[in-house]
């Protein structure tokens, strides 16, 4: 039997998830994370070099897994499916022992390609990013005109690989909060879990604004009106999405509402970006730079030190203290640390 090698943060939060960017570049200029006037052709994406190696990925996740209490990892982008070899690094993550679930965040484009393989490689679960079923609506949102129907050849190529499929949409008011109702009924005939996050405050790019924000109260009000929901306990301590089910029925909903709702005070999350950079919250100034100490002769047993103690010394609860300063001062960009 394994022992518990927990660490835990100073408000005695423990580190149970993982969640390892493996490139900065994506397919979608998506209006609230990687606009199209700041990413455009020139923009200077992370060179090989800056990188972190899938053998320098593999490195750290077992040490996160095998000492620090990690269960989880979640593999995310910007599009994790333009990293080359992608499934050859999810099946290493699938052979480290102790690794109990291995899920990925993907705009969903690339699945029909990549599905099957994935499976194959050990990925259990994917989440695909669809917020609207209007083209126009859509295609103006994710920057590239891109059609609904391709994100739906990608969950339905999913699907058929034996992927567990839930759907996460952003919804921002004003752009996309009437497409609420249409997406509920949609997802509920599909049998796949959807999940609403509000319009959040990542990054500095999107033009974040509290009016913006299409709160859970709104949302879940829209669908009780025409099919009536009741709240449901969460699945585990630390899930970030409160859960509903349309009454008289197992189907159901999630919202991720860190804006009106913040679950701050059961993060357990820790994200690595591409370039190797430890982020201990989504809303994070600044990360800790791991690539440079595991570029160098430092061994298992001090990085472990090394990351236990970023971990250790963690006091972030941004939404819970979310005030208009906060909301100004630089931040990570969401596309370099996957959500």
């Amino acid at each position: 039997m394994q022992a518990d090698t927990t660490v835990y943060d100073y408000f005695n939060r423990p580190l149970r998830d993982l969640r390892i960017s493996v490139t900065d570049k994506c397919n979608f200029r998506c209006t609230y994370c990687m606009p199209a006037e700041i990413f455009g052709p020139d923009y200077p994406f992370l060179t090989n070099k800056e990188l972190l190696s899938f053998d320098e990925l593999e490195r750290l996740a077992k040490i996160f897994v095998a000492h620090l209490g990690v269960k989880k990892i979640r593999i995310t982008g910007g599009e994790p499916l333009m990293r080359p070899k992608l499934a050859e690094f999810i099946e290493k993550v699938k052979n480290i022992e102790g690794v109990e679930d291995i899920a990925m965040t993907t705009n969903g484009s690339l699945l029909p390609k990549y599905a099957k393989e994935l499976k194959a490689a050990g990925l259990k679960r994917v989440s695909i990013s669809l917020d609207s079923l209007n083209d126009e609506i859509f295609g103006k949102i994710n920057g590239r005109g891109v059609s609904v129907q391709t994100v739906l050849d990608g969950i339905d190529a999913a699907s058929e690989a034996g992927l567990q499929v839930k759907i996460n949409m952003v919804v921002k008011r004003g752009m996309n909060d009437s497409e609420v109702l249409p997406m509920a009924k949609f997802f509920r005939e599909k049998g796949h879990i959807l999940r609403f996050i509000e319009f959040m405050d990542v990054g500095n790019t999107n033009e974040w604004q509290l009016d913006d924000v299409y709160p859970k109260k709104q949302i879940i009000e829209d669908i009780n009106e025409v099919m009536p929901l009741e709240a449901i306990d969460p699945n585990y301590t630390g899930e970030v999405a409160s859960r509903y089910r349309y009454v008289g029925t197992n189907d159901e909903i999630g919202v991720i509402s860190s804006v009106s709702d913040a679950f701050c005070s059961t993060c357990n999350r820790a994200r690595l970006s591409a370039s190797g950079m430890l982020y201990t919250c989504l809303f994070a100034s600044k990360g800790h730079d791991i690539r440079s100490p595991l570029r160098t002769d430092l061994t298992d047993e001090q990085l472990t030190k090394l990351l236990g103690d970023i971990w250790s010394g963690r006091t972030d609860r941004y939404s819970e203290e979310r005030s208009e300063a906060s909301t100004s001062r630089k931040k990570i960009e969401m596309s370099h640390i996957g959500g």
